[in-house]
């Protein structure tokens, strides 16, 4: 494969393309925002028959390859010298610190209370976004967004008996490291089509990912199950790749403030997963928490970015 730069003529013309359709933009944020409401049931389910560990890795590998084998058939040049720092950042953030975390995060904790506590996510990164590129949202944008992290906080502290957990600690760590590699994404996103940013980044992991697989394979039991296998298949092509590409784009399109936002609906989703898929009980707090930051979905869709 000849090495050239990625960020040719016609990449430009997509991207450019996205751009000038905001609602092409939402709508495939929004498709992101359904996939990635999956993942918590899916990686419960995964856990049934995988240790943490080698969940996160064979998830990350296969969804390599399946990254690795579009790029391949559509010839796709390696990105130029200079996208691969931020695509180290992507992949650090979303095809390893996210995943294992939340893992390890859902081994003590319900699907239910960490799908209310990443309703962080939108505001941590925004504030990536406003620390890395420079987006500047109003000040309605940063109420709402401020009014949905507070509910979100207040739900966490009263489900932990006023003190935070284990699984806590883990899932605010999480948000830290998702928030970078959303951020980088998307800023990549709008100088390369958005599935070579997360393609990209899957492939660069795999000398990591292979080996820790391996490892983990050899020291953590496998036990082999429908749920287990159907729940890591959909994490590594549902959430890591397709799920992925699909947000990226969006990103690039509405910009990355107002795509985050579109993620306060993430958590109700995820609880609608939990009671139809896990059976979970949920407390009374965590469906008024979702309601409540979805209203704030409404605020900053509106307010001017």
């Amino acid at each position: 494969m000849r090495v050239q730069s990625s960020a040719t003529t016609a990449p430009r013309i997509a991207v450019a393309t996205d751009r000038d359709r905001p609602g092409l933009g939402t709508l495939q944020a929004a498709l992101g925002v359904i996939a990635f409401s999956l993942t918590f049931p899916a990686t419960a389910w995964g856990l049934e028959g995988f240790g943490p560990w080698s969940l996160v890795a064979v998830r990350s590998v296969l969804a390599a390859v399946i990254a690795g084998g579009c790029l391949l058939a559509l010839r796709v040049p390696l990105p130029a010298r200079r996208h691969w720092p931020g695509l180290a950042v992507v992949g650090a953030g979303v095809v390893l610190g996210f995943p294992l975390l939340t893992t390890l995060a859902l081994q003590t904790s319900t699907t239910a209370h960490a799908a209310v506590v990443v309703g962080l996510l939108p505001l941590t990164t925004a504030l990536c976004s406003a620390l890395r590129v420079g987006t500047r949202p109003s000040r309605t944008f940063w109420t709402a967004s401020l009014a949905g992290a507070a509910a979100v906080l207040a739900f966490t502290v009263q489900q932990s008996g006023g003190a935070l957990s284990t699984a806590d600690l883990y899932l605010f760590a999480a948000l830290l490291v998702c928030a970078a590699g959303y951020t980088e994404g998307g800023r990549l996103a709008r100088v390369m089509p958005g599935w070579h940013v997360i393609g990209w980044a899957l492939v660069l992991c795999l000398p990591l990912t292979v080996p820790m697989a391996a490892l983990a394979l050899a020291q953590e039991p496998v036990r082999l199950t429908a749920h287990s296998v159907t729940g890591l298949l959909w994490v590594a092509a549902g959430s890591q790749f397709v799920g992925l590409v699909v947000w990226y784009r969006g990103m690039a399109a509405i910009g990355i403030p107002k795509a985050s936002q579109l993620q306060l609906a993430q958590p109700l989703l995820t609880l609608v997963w939990s009671v139809l898929l896990l059976g979970e009980h949920l407390p009374v707090a965590a469906p008024l928490t979702a309601a409540a930051v979805l209203v704030c979905i409404a605020v900053t869709q509106r307010a001017r970015g």
